[in-house]
């Protein structure tokens, strides 16, 4: 623990990972102290916070230590338990976002009930506590259906596509609690990145486009291409819309649909999100830059693009950990890319940084993207 005596105000980020590794850059340009709650010193943030407390988010005790000594209290993921969150609020610590709004990224149903009530377009839905609760939905809206856990489902995981009877009894065979919706036969998928602050002022990025590989976001497109602009219009109202009615204090990421018959919302995330990553280079405020401004109350900045168009492109690792050795042929290819790296040891699947290149035409500045991730997890060249 360090002993050393902030000077500036002092952000908590519950988390250690990529998400918190990537808002230091902007903490020091804004002169903000960044503490981080992690489970291991290797963690990707604790390789880079000088401030890094160890601990457990599940764990009451450790979280007000933590806590201690903030100006505010903020996530680099939705999992801490919402008591917990209550817990330190009645305590005094300013969180955000609260609890009454994070229950909403945590707790799909709730989720659902609540975007319901409020009039968001989202698909057909309902509780299933049993597998004959899931046929007789399946039944009612059709095959396939979809089945999510209410609770700690990401990049994928947690969902079941179900065209059969057995395939439903497999994924109630985990013993998740599971939610049902209704398959939406999309065009394409979007995301809208707003920020929100706790005085109320909001503002939107321009809509992206998001390309899923087994349920994994592998590139983003920004703005997304060919969209029509009432459309794109529309799901920003909705986004702002999402994060007044449900409180949002900070970041707030909307999946999308897009179907033939308009904007149909997916999930929530109420903090920097990998659909925004984009933003570090290609918007005059980065999504790591404005969720600072947005929890400390301080006014929010641009989100407009630097650039035509701007690509990410995810780095998923391969069999070969050693990316390094083949950083010299991509920074000698294209001295515009800009490479971000997390810090976590090379797994096959898993995160480990993205690419990012702007320009004025999409198929060029997609390949220049897509030709520096592949060589650096593959060695390969497009």
């Amino acid at each position: 623990m360090s002993s050393y005596s902030p000077i500036g105000p002092v952000v908590g980020i519950v988390g250690a990972g990529q998400l918190a590794r990537m808002s230091q850059p902007p903490a020091i340009a804004l002169g903000v102290e960044l503490r981080v709650l992690a489970n291991s010193p290797d963690e990707s943030a604790a390789r880079v916070i000088v401030d890094t407390r160890i601990g457990n988010y599940r764990d009451l005790s450790d979280l007000q230590q933590f806590a201690e000594g903030c100006d505010v209290v903020t996530f680099d993921h939705e999992h801490v338990p919402t008591e917990h969150i209550r817990a330190l609020t009645a305590a005094g610590h300013a969180v955000r976002p609260g609890a009454d709004a994070l229950v909403h990224a945590q707790d799909k149903a709730v989720m659902r009930e609540r975007l319901t009530a409020i009039g968001v377009p989202c698909p057909a839905w309902a509780r299933t506590p049993s597998a004959e609760d899931a046929e007789r939905f399946a039944g009612e809206h059709g095959w396939p259906v979809v089945l999510k856990s209410v609770r700690g489902g990401y990049d994928g995981r947690g969902v079941w596509v179900c065209r059969t009877p057995d395939d439903i009894a497999e994924a109630f065979a985990t013993g998740v609690e599971l939610m049902a919706e209704s398959f939406v036969p999309f065009e394409r998928e979007l995301a809208v990145l707003v920020a929100r602050s706790p005085h109320g002022q909001g503002v939107s990025y321009p809509v992206v486009e998001t390309v899923q590989e087994n349920g994994i976001c592998v590139e983003v497109l920004a703005p997304a291409p060919d969209l029509d602009p009432e459309l794109a219009a529309q799901a920003q109202a909705i986004a702002l819309k999402i994060a007044d009615e449900l409180g949002v204090t900070g970041l707030l990421a909307v999946e999308m649909f897009q179907t033939a018959d308009g904007i149909v919302v997916n999930e929530l995330a109420m903090r920097p999100h990998n659909s925004g990553h984009w933003t570090i280079e290609g918007a005059v405020t980065s999504q790591f830059e404005q969720h600072l401004r947005a929890v400390l109350d301080m006014p929010l900045g641009s989100p407009q693009l630097t650039a035509p168009v701007v690509v990410m492109v995810n780095l998923l690792g391969g069999d070969d950990p050693d990316l390094f050795k083949r950083y010299e042929h991509v920074l000698a290819h294209d001295p515009g890319i800009k490479l971000h790296f997390y810090g976590k040891e090379v797994r096959p699947g898993r995160k480990i940084g993205h690419v990012t290149a702007l320009g004025t035409d999409l198929d060029e500045v997609r390949a220049r993207a897509r030709h520096a991730a592949v060589h650096l997890v593959t060695g390969e060249y497009t």
